[in-house]
């Protein structure tokens, strides 16, 4: 086959993936298993893959999914009992105290309490829980979708206490092949991940600096009763003071201490920065900006909360493949009340946890890795093997500050089952499509081992792709993470199935693999802007099914700003910094 043949066989699971999921709205519970067994006959009919490989591959994958799915649970259970504890009703009423100013609270409220819920969490929280929080604020609830959404930026590349990275850029750059490179460098792969975490965090941090800007801005602008962009930009100090405010630590943290922490550390700093800001009336102008008032509003900014227009009936399918967040928050049982601080402990807890289990010089996490491993090498007598560490994973950390929780908020049995059924139920519905996409990503990367002597399909893409594109690859590698985000809703699958092209092109280019993996993983986020499985999620929160077409129109925006400007600072560390990599050859 000639590469060019190869390449378009390799983009076929992709493309068609997009193909159902956008034109023809299949929902991903159908599309993947359809990609699955499409990647497998592909590679065992075209690539001449031995059966073994395949089998060995798909246990592969179900060892990363079983990794994912604990974590999931753990974040979405932590968030549950909080909710039912009455912790979370206290978190809220803390925000709307601070300033009635509309522009100030979307950046408290969205920017960093929605990047700390997503340090934590991920996985589509923020928005199905920022987005209904601000309608009971009252915003209109398209506005609140739209912000809602561009939350899921910045944060997602080491939100759920670093899962992109650790688990998708981990699982999707993995290979023998690299390990042998890394061997001969004298380094670990923990190593050349740290690496990647730090570029990433670093150009994450340049480029969200003005993401609570465009949030301000977009809202003045499609919500505002003069609709001016100008009553956005009259708040650009605040507005700026408050992106370093998370960024700056943020990046420190990802230099510093690796992937679990620049989410989580950087909202809790900021909030802590910004919150006293906006008391003491640091940067906050004098004018005090609100909607209209409600009887101005255009009906496309109302939502139908408690079930979706008529007209939305076409979305149903693709709503049921959505992991739902329960956003209906209990009070307060009667007689009852939480201070703030018993209402954050949990977090504070969840922050030191990791700290205490992730560095390095204490020694826990080397000791919890060799606690419980969970392994096996060479599957089916292959060169594949598979290794799980439970009790380091983060999941561990956020179970066991669940129990505490429980103790400590002094919460009923009725509460601690409904927590355990909502995030039980959030398991079981993101699970059955990861069964089948994590396999599919690890049979298109395990694709190298074959009999026709055929490189891997995403080396195939990616030897293609560099004959054809060239030195300007770094500047196109994040709208790649981009776009496999919109399809696959996630980062975290975005990863898994893009590292290895990505840092197979960079090879090809003699550029830094490095750095554009980080690229990747950075446009991976800003894809979540315009995923439409979480769209369809955080519309669904508030009533607006059906109007996803329109949301996307507005999220657009910010993505294009974030892979533009992503892609320039790669160019720029490529080629006028001159970025190295410690196993990639690079030229000046």
């Amino acid at each position: 086959m000639s590469l060019f043949v190869q390449a378009m066989l390799a983009a076929l699971p992709i493309l068609l993936a997009a193909g159902l999921l956008v034109a023809f709205r299949w929902p991903a519970r159908r599309v993947m298993p359809f990609v699955y067994f499409l990647t497998i006959g592909i590679g065992v009919l075209l690539w001449e893959m031995p059966f073994k490989v395949v089998a060995a591959s798909t246990v592969q994958g179900l060892f990363i999914t079983f990794d994912i799915l604990l974590i999931v649970f753990g974040a979405i259970l932590l968030l549950a009992v909080l909710k039912q504890s009455g912790a979370i009703p206290v978190i809220r009423q803390m925000f709307v105290d601070i300033s009635p100013d509309r522009r100030i609270q979307v950046i408290i409220i969205a920017w960093l309490f929605g990047s700390f819920l997503e340090g934590a969490s991920g996985f589509g929280t923020p928005a199905a829980i920022v987005a209904p929080l601000l309608v009971a604020l009252g915003f209109p609830a398209m506005a609140a979708v739209m912000i809602g959404l561009m939350v899921q930026s910045t944060a997602v590349t080491f939100g759920a206490v670093g899962t992109p990275v650790l688990i998708g850029v981990t699982g999707g750059l993995e290979s023998p092949a690299l390990a042998a490179r890394l061997a001969e460098a004298d380094m670990t792969f923990n190593d050349y991940r740290l690496i990647i975490t730090a570029q990433a965090a670093l150009v994450h941090g340049i480029v969200g600096m003005l993401m609570p800007t465009f949030m301000v801005v977009m809202m003045t602008r499609y919500f505002g009763k003069n609709r001016s962009w100008t009553e956005g930009l009259s708040i650009l100090p605040f507005s700026v003071f408050s992106g370093l405010s998370f960024t700056v630590p943020y990046m420190l943290t990802g230099v510093l201490l690796g992937p679990e922490f620049p989410s989580l550390l950087g909202a809790l700093v900021g909030l802590a920065i910004v919150v006293t800001a906006a008391r003491r009336g640091f940067l906050v102008p004098a004018d005090t900006w609100e909607f209209p008032a409600e009887s101005e509003w255009l009906p496309e900014w109302l939502g139908t909360i408690g079930g979706a227009k008529k007209s939305a009936s076409e979305n149903a399918e693709l709503a049921q493949d959505v992991p739902q967040v329960d956003t209906q928050v209990p009070q307060n049982p009667p007689g009852r009340s939480m201070s703030i601080w018993m209402a954050w402990l949990p977090y504070g807890l969840l922050a030191l946890g990791l700290v205490i289990t992730r560095l390095p010089a204490l020694g826990v996490g080397e000791w919890l890795q060799d606690a419980l491993r969970i392994q096996w090498a060479s599957i089916f007598d292959t060169q594949v093997s598979a290794t799980s560490t439970p009790l380091y994973l983060p999941a561990a950390v956020l179970i066991l500050v669940v129990f505490l929780t429980i103790g400590l908020h002094r919460m009923r049995g009725d509460q601690v089952r409904a927590a355990f059924s909502e995030a039980s139920g959030i398991l079981l519905s993101a699970g059955f499509v990861l069964l089948f996409a994590v396999p599919m990503v690890r049979v298109y990367i395990n694709s190298g081992f074959n009999a026709a002597d055929l490189p891997s399909m995403p080396i195939a893409m990616a030897e293609w792709a560099a004959a054809n594109v060239g030195a300007v690859w770094p500047l196109l590698a994040p709208t790649i993470g981009a776009l496999g985000a919109f399809i696959a809703g996630s980062n975290t699958i975005s990863n898994l199935m893009f590292s290895l092209f990505q840092f197979s092109i960079a090879e090809e280019l003699s550029v830094s693999g490095t750095m554009v993996v980080a690229l990747q993983a950075v446009g991976a986020a800003a894809g979540n802007m315009i995923a439409i499985h979480n769209i369809v999620a955080a519309a669904a929160t508030v009533g607006l099914l059906g109007r996803e077409g329109a949301l996307l129109r507005k999220t657009i925006i910010p993505t294009l700003y974030y892979v533009l400007v992503a892609g320039l600072l790669g160019l720029a560390a490529v080629y006028l910094l001159q970025v190295g990599d410690p196993v990639v050859t690079t030229e000046p």
